[in-house]
């Protein structure tokens, strides 16, 4: 078998390996601090056995801790040098793909588990879209580990009545108990992002509200479309195209309104 992309060690008759050039197009930016990564994995505490998925692996600097506790562990990698890489590791399932068209369902069922932790390093360019299509498998998700941008993770995370709240917080929040538990500097990385970086624990709820979620989602898009603006502006106007009969205080911002309460207008405006 070949040798393991993290093993440095080469005969002297091999060719030096070649180093992996980031990616701009796919947003890559390569985790390289062993204490971080060290900090990481503890946050993870990865056990023996436990069906757990890797978004972006890259080139393996979790990802082997990881296996290393685990025993096995899936990757998604849609860089396809580095997928070929990590092929060569007895250890990992691959999953060459955009993670966007990724089934987690169906993983969750190739590894015959009722619910998988998910983990991983996201590309920047793309954590929102990559968050929302999680939140479309919830139901078969134990728990999340990310490290994103620390902006995105402020926002994730957010109170009402403060800057960062939006739309994010609201659709996270409604189906997650979050907490940011790792700052990460730029100089943890090969070569350095532009920005602060962050790692972030997501639970989905045991009991999530039932709730329409495209409405939800609807909702709440249209609230904060104006969010400087009160809500009479852009929400009101939705809500007397819908027939809404009233109870809802338009006279705020949309950032002045908790989760619960767009939840339960989503909830009201239903059909029976």
């Amino acid at each position: 078998m070949a040798a393991p992309m993290w093993n440095t060690a080469t005969r002297r008759s091999d060719p030096p390996p070649m180093k992996h050039i980031a990616r701009k197009r796919f947003g890559q930016h390569f985790l390289s601090d062993p204490g971080i990564i060290d900090a990481i994995v503890r946050a993870i505490a990865p056990r023996p056995g436990q069906p757990m998925v890797e978004i972006g692996p890259g080139l393996a600097a979790l990802t082997q801790p990881l296996v290393e506790r685990l025993g096995r562990l899936t990757v998604i990698e849609l860089d396809r040098d580095l997928a070929a890489r990590l092929r060569q590791h007895g250890q990992l399932d691959v999953i060459e793909s955009d993670v966007l068209k990724v089934d987690f369902a169906r993983v969750a069922e190739a590894l015959a588990a009722p619910k998988i932790r998910v983990v991983g390093n996201l590309p920047y360019n793309i954590s929102t879209p990559i968050l929302f299509h999680l939140l479309e498998h919830v139901q078969v998700i134990e728990d999340q580990h990310f490290m994103l941008q620390k902006e995105v993770i402020d926002r994730m995370v957010a109170q009402p009545a403060t800057a960062a709240y939006g739309r994010l917080s609201v659709m996270l929040q409604w189906r997650y108990a979050m907490e940011d538990v790792l700052f990460v500097p730029p100089e943890s990385f090969d070569p350095p992002p532009k920005v602060d970086s962050a790692v972030v624990r997501m639970l989905p709820h045991a009991q999530p509200v039932a709730v329409d979620v495209a409405l939800l989602s609807e909702l709440v898009q249209v609230a904060f479309s104006q969010r400087r603006k009160l809500l009479r502006h852009s929400l009101g106007r939705w809500l007397e195209g819908r027939g809404h009969g009233g109870g809802f205080d338009t006279q705020r911002r949309a950032e002045e309104v908790p989760v619960q309460e767009y939840v339960a207008l989503a909830q009201q405006l239903a059909p029976a």
